[in-house]
């Protein structure tokens, strides 16, 4: 790779690192009601936004808003030929297809089994899809603050109320950084247009807020999407953007600012590993291009003008968040390359991971952290002063393990079941890879996917019909990654709201240190590894070692 890529991925790793505590500084500043306007704190009354509420009534609030989204979406879906902004006169998708796209849209994961521009309407897209990419991430970022108030606080049951902070995050997040930068993308080319598609209004809140479903099937591998170097660079800052400024904010709300920090060494440094090993895999050849006497990069499924350091840099982005965006095929990638998104994916998505959802995946491994640390050393765990007892531990437990062992389920399932075969186009490990790959996707709520695993087929007759299977199995799965651990940490933040906080001694395990940052490295990357290493060795490892060998 040449030398202006290394220097792409560091500029990129600079901004985001300069952005972390401006972003995160603002945000805080919303979080404690010291940014206001009156027709939005008149909105927040009207919703009983301000009445403090439990972890229970939290999570009923979640679940019951995201409820109405799933009916009001799917309906949507299934009635889409009635709408207008319909210039194609599209049907609506078949019930299979609707039901994993809205599971897929209420989730954040955007998990697409259809291509956009040739299924969904303008109306849906707007409507439907866009309006679920800024509410799907408000409740990700809504729940990270609710949990950080619980380990802030200093007595209590109560972690906030949903709707305030839903409200908060939509009016004063998500909407303006997506009118400013939307115009600057309509400004590089992207099209924004009732006639060609409404894209660059739907482009800048799909990286925002790491949601990924595409306007156009190949997703920001398109020019419409994605025409320049600069809206290239631009959207990928977009999608780690929050993620990484939630970080200084649970410093910031917890009053140690070396606490946010140490969370965001952590993510950065799994980060920057994931991209050199990408960027290095596909700097070489592949066993075709050996047999077909090509020699140079593996160039196979990306843009030319982007190359490898540009879609290396967002295969990794991506899948360290809950993103699932691409700007080239992942199906493309070389054995190992294809290894490190779905280990990205598999360590639960915290290496940045989604709003909201990344920071609240990595504090349940840093309590895990904390309580393997005590064992060790015969003490009592603590974490920002709060002891970490039985309950904790089994609910971080849950929360931690419970989405892996949904994608094993699932992917066994889909692997060993005639009606999941049918979804499987390659053989062997390839086809062990697509199916994984589908499921840890669809599971972590992620998004992304290697080519070759569908819920569409297409008949003689040209008409598109879903498989029912991959896509019941495929939507159940999304909304058991999404809600499973969202729970586990609510109960989590309604257990630690209360506790009093000890003084720190000269016991104390430091959270703050960089010796928690290698054991907070360390149990991420154990967890991950004992939990997925014999699937990863079935597949992508093979390909990998095939690709040294032969």
């Amino acid at each position: 790779m040449t030398a202006a890529g290394w220097i792409e991925i560091a500029l990129y790793i600079a901004v985001l690192t300069a952005i972390t505590p401006l972003l995160g500084a603002y945000m805080t500043r919303v979080y404690r009601g010291e940014l206001t306007i009156g027709i939005v704190e008149r909105s927040i009354d009207l919703l009983d936004g301000r009445r403090a509420q439990d972890w229970k009534a939290y999570a009923k609030s979640v679940l019951i808003s995201s409820a109405v989204f799933f009916g009001v979406l799917y309906l949507i879906l299934r009635t889409q030929g009635i709408h207008p902004w319909n210039p194609k006169d599209l049907d609506s998708a078949p019930w299979d297809v609707a039901f994993n796209t809205t599971a897929s849209f209420v989730t954040n994961t955007n998990w697409q089994f259809y291509a956009g521009e040739t299924t969904m309407s303008n109306f849906s897209q707007m409507t439907g899809l866009a309006v679920q990419n800024f509410a799907s991430a408000a409740v990700g970022i809504a729940v990270a603050v609710a949990f950080i108030r619980a380990l802030a606080a200093r007595s209590g049951r109560n972690i906030g109320n949903f709707y305030g902070d839903l409200v908060k995050t939509l009016v004063y997040v998500l909407l303006p950084i997506s009118v400013v930068v939307g115009l600057f993308l309509v400004s590089q080319g992207v099209i924004q247009s009732l006639t060609s598609g409404p894209v660059a209004s739907q482009e800048v809140i799909k990286e925002l807020g790491t949601n990924g479903g595409g306007f156009f099937n190949v997703n920001s591998a398109h020019p419409f999407e994605n025409p320049t170097w600069l809206s290239n660079f631009v959207e990928l800052v977009l999608i780690l953007a929050i993620p990484a400024a939630l970080t200084s904010v649970y410093g910031r709300m917890v009053g140690n600012r070396r606490q946010g920090w140490a969370i965001y060494s952590a993510m950065l440094s799994l980060l920057i590993v994931a991209v050199v090993v990408v960027a290095i895999a596909e700097n070489g050849s592949t066993p075709a291009m050996d047999a077909a006497g090509v020699t140079g990069m593996n160039m196979e499924g990306k843009e030319q003008r982007f190359g490898v350091a540009s879609t290396a840099l967002w295969v990794v982005v991506t899948t360290a968040a809950s993103c699932g965006a691409v700007n080239g095929a992942m199906e493309s990638l070389s054995g190992i390359g294809g290894l490190v998104p779905m280990a990205n994916m598999q360590t639960g998505e915290v290496v940045f991971g989604g709003v909201g959802s990344g920071l609240y995946g990595m504090l349940m491994f840093a309590i895990l952290g904390v309580f393997l640390s005590g064992l060790m050393v015969g003490r009592t765990p603590e974490f920002l002063g709060k002891k970490i007892e039985a309950r904790e531990i089994k609910l971080t437990v849950f929360g931690t393990i419970g989405v892996p062992m949904l994608v094993l389920v699932t992917s066994a399932l889909a692997i060993a079941s005639d009606d999941g075969r049918e979804s499987i186009y390659n053989s062997g490990p390839q086809g062990w890879s697509e199916t994984l790959y589908a499921y840890t996707s669809q599971g972590n709520n992620n998004g992304s996917a290697f080519a070759g695993y569908t819920g569409f087929v297409q008949p003689a007759d040209a008409e598109q019909f879903g498989i029912t299977f991959a896509n019941v199995l495929g939507g159940l799965a999304m909304i058991g990654g999404r809600f499973l651990p969202l729970l586990a940490v609510l109960a989590i933040a309604g257990s630690l709201a209360g506790k009093r906080v000890a003084p720190a001694g000269a016991g104390t395990f430091r959270t703050d240190s960089p010796t928690f940052v290698v054991v907070l490295i360390a149990i991420v990357l154990i967890v991950a590894l004992l939990t997925f290493v014999p699937a990863l060795l079935l597949g992508p490892v093979v390909q990998g070692m095939t690709d040294q060998l032969f």
